[in-house]
């Protein structure tokens, strides 16, 4: 602590308390104290402000609506915190949002847990805390509870966000990996590796021609497109954020005892992902996504919820890219481009750093 921050009583002893006016997190923040109240009262209640978060309870207490609920949390490491396309903060709301419309379910409450390390400037906590708003009341859905903790000096990478989210699934929806039978057409809402590359290219400082953002997006909206068309038709949705699309269609043929035949010509990838991905060795099929997803649907209805998918701007470059089968249960096989094939296994190890 600096001598700014340490006032001298008299002759007497230093005083421990940091002055109330500063510009970066200080440990006290996570401390329980004034200035931990300070952080909820003048930043936190104004941007998340709702009745069930006013009541500052250790939890929040919620009318829940009829129906059956989901459920789910997740937590956020992304490096760099600000990238082309979003941050931390609305990739946060998107991440969790979009597991809930994986499930069928209608986004209903977030919570927010920040995990701040000292010496994050405020101003740059301020920008995530306005990011969650505007990603918040954009779906809308409301961040009703929370928490929040300060680590020492490096020992986090600024911030991590860990949220969790509660949703109400529609009647008659009822989706899971494995649901996957047989005959259903693979669906891909929107081309691929947009996120993944260029959050490399900005960590890197690769100057690719064409200018990378990220897909981050709330996907719910799109979802309720395909449910509104034919629920009954739709038997599996998987957002495929770490590993790709390439380890969700495994996940989901292991879970299913099934397999997948891909047909690489078929699959969008996102302008300058492509070329960014054979410059540095990437296959693009491993590369995480924040703003499409996969949809396993009967075979008779491909052609129409297809058509749902692209009527919305999110969904505009949707495609075909595959179907399941008998043949090769619990794999995953592309055909390529020059009409051979060859197995789309899981990763091993990382192929890239974590970026979600």
């Amino acid at each position: 602590m600096s001598d700014a921050t340490r006032p001298v009583l008299g002759d007497g002893p230093v005083c421990p308390l940091p002055l109330p006016d500063h510009d970066t997190v200080l440990l006290a923040h996570g401390g329980g104290g004034r200035l931990t109240q300070r952080l909820i009262e003048e930043l936190l209640l104004p941007a998340f402000d709702n009745p069930e978060l006013r009541r500052l309870h250790d939890g929040a207490v919620l009318e829940a609506p009829p129906g059956r609920l989901a459920f789910s949390t997740d937590s956020f490491v992304v490096s760099p915190l600000f990238f082309p396309g979003g941050d931390i903060g609305s990739l946060a709301v998107h991440g969790t949002v979009n597991d809930l419309a994986m499930c069928g379910a209608t986004p209903l409450w977030l919570s927010v847990s920040l995990i701040l390390e000292e010496g994050l400037p405020l101003a740059t906590l301020r920008r995530i805390v306005a990011s969650l708003q505007r990603a918040a009341q954009a779906i809308p859905v409301s961040i009703v509870t929370g928490d929040t903790k300060v680590v020492g000096r490096g020992q986090a990478d600024g911030v991590y966000i860990n949220t969790a989210g509660i949703g109400v699934v529609r009647p008659g929806v009822d989706l899971a990996p494995q649901h996957a039978r047989v005959g259903d057409v693979v669906l891909l809402s929107g081309p691929l590796a947009a996120h993944g590359m260029a959050i490399m290219s900005l960590r890197e400082s690769l100057g690719f021609e064409t200018a990378l953002r990220s897909d981050s997006a709330a996907l719910h909206g799109l979802v309720a497109r395909l449910l509104e068309t034919a629920p009954q038709a739709v038997h599996v949705l998987r957002d495929p954020t770490r590993g790709g699309v390439a380890s969700a269609l495994n996940e989901i043929a292991a879970a299913a005892t099934v397999g997948f035949c891909l047909e690489e010509r078929a699959i969008p990838v996102a302008d300058g992902a492509r070329e960014a991905c054979e410059l540095l060795g990437l296959d693009p099929l491993y590369v995480a996504n924040e703003g499409v997803f996969l949809a396993i649907v009967a075979a008779e209805a491909a052609d129409a919820l297809l058509a749902a998918l692209r009527a919305d701007p999110l969904g505009h470059a949707a495609a075909a890219i595959g179907t399941v089968t008998a043949a090769h249960p619990g794999r995953v096989v592309l055909r390529t481009t020059i009409g051979g094939t060859r197995v789309v296994d899981m990763l091993s190890g990382e192929q890239l750093p974590r970026i979600c």
